[in-house]
């Protein structure tokens, strides 16, 4: 069964640890995730952003799949369903569809406007027992369309957010999506400080957690990141997985081109990668 983020990451930063928050892009995505996290009794996070929603299908086909999985597979650490990066209708439509974690993404209203959309979505999510996601600042670079410069965040304007009941704060402090480029100057932690200082015991989330080096994601842990979102990276394992397979000539061996064992050495890279980073992030044994 789904469950909301809320008490996972309550825990995580409590406990001095992270939930990884793995995107999904088609069954093989989810499947290999959430077999992972059972074998490593380690809570997860799915997350969808719009346009992979789209690509799978649609909302109802992302929970429906989901759910099934959970079910046949036998899955019983915590899971959420969390849209990434929404929009305020598709926050909405994620709500009705029966995600358990929405992601409202107004970075970039002015802040008046950011906390009026999150004050609403609040109320709607938590209606329905909800946790929501809100962000402050912006993330660089592109992901599914969502394009941004990333300033760090004001601490004042994080404290604003936070102060509407969100759940957890995802705030800019250097952080990229996909790859960082070699001039990248790396995290800013006075500003992520001087967030905690101001959103106490709020959980923050790391957007861009793909090439961040892994003692910059254990600072980051101590001061309060609780949620780490991991995209680009089982994208790149699993397309080299996948390249080596077909340029190895397994594809025209037997039946190597059944889709059952074209896509099994991208299953298994995707799966290596999620372990990898949970133990990074400290989440295994911590269902």
């Amino acid at each position: 069964m789904l469950v909301s983020a809320t008490e996972m990451l309550q825990k995580a930063k409590a406990g001095h640890y992270a939930v990884g928050q793995f995107n999904i892009n088609n069954l093989e995505w989810t499947k290999a995730i959430l077999l992972t996290a059972q074998e490593n009794n380690s809570p997860v996070i799915l997350g969808v952003s719009e346009g992979a929603g789209k690509y799978m299908g649609g909302y109802d086909v992302v929970v429906g799949m989901v759910n099934g999985l959970i079910k046949d597979q036998n899955i019983t650490v915590p899971v959420a369903l969390h849209l990434d990066h929404g929009s305020y209708e598709h926050c909405y439509k994620c709500i009705e569809a029966g995600f358990s974690s929405v992601m409202f993404d107004g970075s970039h209203y002015p802040i008046e406007e950011n906390v009026a959309k999150t004050t609403e979505l609040v109320a709607a999510a938590h209606e329905k027992g909800i946790s929501i996601e809100a962000e402050v600042g912006s993330i660089g670079g592109e992901e599914d369309g969502v394009v941004g410069m990333g300033e760090c965040a004001d601490p004042n304007e994080c404290k604003a957010i936070a102060d509407l009941g969100i759940d957890f704060l995802a705030a800019g402090i250097g952080n990229i999506h996909g790859k960082y480029p070699a001039n990248w100057q790396g995290l800013s932690f006075e500003t992520l400080d001087a967030i905690q200082k101001l959103t106490g015991d709020m959980p923050l989330v790391l957007h861009g957690g793909t090439g961040i080096p892994t003692e910059m994601i254990q600072k980051a842990i101590s001061l309060g990141v609780a949620k780490i979102n991991v995209n680009t990276e089982c994208q790149l394992s699993f397309a080299a997985a996948t390249r080596k397979y077909i340029e190895a000539g397994k594809d025209l061996e037997g039946k190597g081109f059944d889709p059952r064992k074209l896509l099994a050495p991208g299953f298994e890279a995707i799966k290596a990668t999620v372990k990898e980073k949970m133990e990074i992030f400290g989440s295994i044994g911590k269902a």
